[in-house]
């Protein structure tokens, strides 16, 4: 894989994995559904940030295999966070934004 693949992959799977906790009522989409109506907020960032180290995990992945680690401090977790959670910005649209309004217009009608 070339280095320009390794940041498109790592890119796409944090787009993805930003936005998977607001499209899914399931516990890391695969898990069981949550009791007693919707998935709440903070059950939401609590996946955002799994799902923020389990992409760090495949980006360091990705790092090892192409050659030495660079050493990161913690600017570096705080940009890449702020990135992550900018990623994440579709789906919290959809979620709290779009459906909603949907859902309020078909009760009025």
């Amino acid at each position: 894989m070339t280095q320009t693949a390794a940041i498109w992959l790592v890119i796409a799977a944090a787009f993805a994995a930003a936005n998977l906790p607001f499209l899914s009522e399931r516990w890391l989409i695969a898990g069981p559904r949550v009791k007693g109506g919707p998935k709440p907020f903070g059950m939401r960032l609590v996946e955002l940030v799994l799902m923020y180290f389990i992409v760090g995990a495949l980006a360091l992945l990705i790092e090892q295999r192409a050659g030495q680690i660079a050493p990161q401090n913690w600017e570096f977790y705080a940009v890449t966070g702020a990135l992550f959670v900018t990623l994440a910005f579709p789906g919290f649209v959809y979620r709290y934004l779009v459906r909603r309004k949907g859902a309020v217009v078909a009760e009025e009608a």
